[in-house]
């Protein structure tokens, strides 16, 4: 079965690992809705991502879960203020987002014009070995 996996640009640049496809990773996932994307990705494909890495902070009764990466796209997206905001901050605009299917993911997305680098789509399966078949790939 596959897992669509939503991994946070900043989180692999502060600590994470590159991954590629094929891959074997161990991931903490926690359950999203399709709410928490809609804006960086659009509301059909959010629809898809069950899940999100985290790495940072506790995760008490959450045991990473050993999973072969298959295909991993790009995110980017352009940032500005929603009209009407009290807060001005800056928050995905949606209907921006241009997505780039790439052969590794190591947090730092080559610049797009117009856009913003925001993460990972990342299609995943459960693996049938442990992390240490990236780890034998070199990885």
């Amino acid at each position: 079965m596959a897992l669509t996996v939503w991994v946070d640009g900043w989180q692999i640049q502060c600590c994470g690992e590159s991954f590629a496809p094929g891959d074997v990773v161990s991931w903490t996932l926690l359950e999203v809705g399709p709410e928490d994307y809609a804006d960086v990705v659009g509301g059909e494909r959010a629809a898809g991502i069950g899940f999100r890495e985290e790495h940072h902070g506790r995760q008490e009764g959450r045991a990473p879960l050993s999973v072969e990466v298959v295909s991993i796209v790009e995110v980017h997206c352009r940032y500005g203020v929603s009209p009407g905001a009290t807060d001005k901050a800056n928050r995905p605009v949606p209907g921006t987002t241009v997505l780039v299917p790439v052969e590794e993911a190591d947090g730092w997305a080559k610049a797009r014009p117009g856009v913003s680098f925001a993460g990972y789509l990342v299609t995943a399966r459960r693996a049938a070995d442990g992390p240490e078949g990236a780890a034998a790939r070199g990885r």
